[in-house]
């Protein structure tokens, strides 16, 4: 008796958990990416610019210093002001980029807005590292 509660106890814990496991298994890598960087970009939202360096992707790690990013998106960012708003646009999917290693990238963009400027592109390009985490290994603003 007891072997079977604990069967029919495992079918409904697994039955229960399915609709779960399943939305997890069917995530797009855009849907996966998106949901990396909208943290990260919140990150740099608030200035927290030094901590946004230490979440980026190893390989952006490898090519740019914590100082040259914190100077770089410090230019970037303070004439636009403070971030008002931002809606996702596009979200790609590719295994290769020019000058990049091979490996699973995504690309966002979103038309976003600030204080001082109302209208930017801005752009994410994250990369599936080999922890399974998509990190950011590019921004840029247009």
């Amino acid at each position: 008796m007891r072997s079977r509660n604990f069967i029919l106890l495992t079918l409904a814990l697994s039955a229960s958990l399915s609709p779960f496991i399943l939305a997890q298994a069917g995530q797009t890598p855009q849907t996966a990416g998106q949901q990396a960087a909208e943290p990260w970009l919140a990150l740099i939202d608030a200035g927290k610019y030094p901590e946004s360096w230490e979440a980026t992707a190893q390989l952006f790690k490898s090519k740019v210093s914590k100082e040259q990013w914190t100077s770089a998106i410090q230019n970037l960012r303070k004439p636009l002001g403070q971030f008002t708003a931002r809606k996702i646009k596009s979200a790609t999917y590719t295994t290769s980029l020019p000058d990049a290693p091979e490996g699973e990238y995504v690309l966002l963009e979103y038309d976003s807005s600030f204080e001082s400027k109302k209208s930017v592109l801005e752009a994410v390009t994250l990369i599936l590292e080999k922890d399974g985490k998509w990190r950011a290994v590019g921004y840029f603003i247009q």
